[in-house]
């Protein structure tokens, strides 16, 4: 199973300085991926806790990365696909994975958070089929010479846009729900799982992603399946203590499991700990603290 690792993008220690420090420490570890995810807003007196309060944008972070790291790869997961248009996403994207050499990733969700939709001005509902008909315009761009498209949701008038990535960058969808995970099975690269996934049942998810694979006459064999680790370095020994929560060891020790259970990828993410990607965590400390789990998770340690 391949290990990427969550660059510091939550909380006080998300610093370009951190950036660099663990981008580049990173891939002289021999880690296969660096990570970043989206949080537009924080609604005032939103119970989502303290890791979302204060995010830095999840492509201007990996276009800053990839300046600065020549082999990793660099994954968003995820960016929400309702909160821009497909043109500008299609471009954003093409030109990163440009000027990485082909090291992107292009993870997509839906949304879930009503306050972000109403400040992009998008309706919440019809997410499902929205996200069908932005798959394909965005692929279009990405490969057909001129585009012109009259959806539901999107229209473009017959069009260039150049230029093209090379190769286009894979694209993996999020989601939790079944409609989701078959969504992911029929349409995308591979699936990603969630900050809140019950990793105890993730096998089970991934046999939803594959059967919808096979049903579309896809191959399940070829689809990547991406765990995001939210990874808690702690004691060990802790009582009904979580997947990824506990020592170096106790950790190491699951994410064989996960590799047993079907997962091809896993990213270590520290963002998501509060005592790490809070905004009110000390930046010293958390820094400290992830560069030792970085060299105690790193995947030839």
């Amino acid at each position: 199973m391949k290990i990427g690792f969550g660059v510091p993008v939550s909380g006080s220690w998300a610093t370009p300085a951190n950036m660099l420090q663990i981008a580049r420490r990173a891939e002289e570890l021999g880690y296969d991926s660096l990570w970043t995810f989206q949080r537009l807003l924080y609604p005032v007196g939103h119970q989502m806790g303290p890791v979302y309060r204060s995010v830095q944008d999840p492509i201007v972070t990996l276009a800053y990365l990839a300046g600065v790291t020549s082999r990793i790869r660099l994954g968003v997961a995820v960016v929400n696909l309702p909160f821009s248009s497909p043109a500008l996403l299609a471009k954003q994207c093409a030109t990163l994975q440009d000027v990485s050499g082909g090291r992107l990733d292009v993870g997509l969700g839906l949304g879930w958070l009503p306050e972000e939709f109403v400040a992009s001005g998008v309706p919440m509902e019809s997410r499902g089929r929205r996200a069908v008909e932005y798959l394909q315009v965005l692929r279009r761009l990405w490969s057909d010479e001129i585009i012109s498209h009259k959806g539901e949701f999107y229209e473009i008038p017959p069009s260039h846009q150049d230029p093209k990535p090379r190769p286009a960058p894979p694209v993996l969808l999020g989601g939790t729900a079944e409609v989701a995970l078959r969504r992911a099975g029929e349409l995308a690269d591979g699936w990603i799982s969630s900050s809140r996934a019950d990793l105890a049942r993730i096998s089970e998810q991934i046999y939803i992603v594959k059967d919808a694979a096979r049903v579309a006459g896809r191959d399940p064999g070829a689809l990547r399946f991406i765990c995001r680790g939210v990874t808690k370095v702690r004691e060990a020994g802790l009582p009904g203590r979580a997947p990824l929560t506990g020592s170096l060891e106790e950790i190491r020790a699951d994410v064989e499991a996960l590799a047993a259970a079907g997962v091809t990828e896993l990213f270590h993410d520290l963002n998501f700990d509060p005592e790490i990607g809070s905004p009110d965590a000390d930046p010293v400390v958390s820094l400290d603290r992830a560069e030792r789990a970085l060299e105690g998770l790193a995947p030839r340690a």
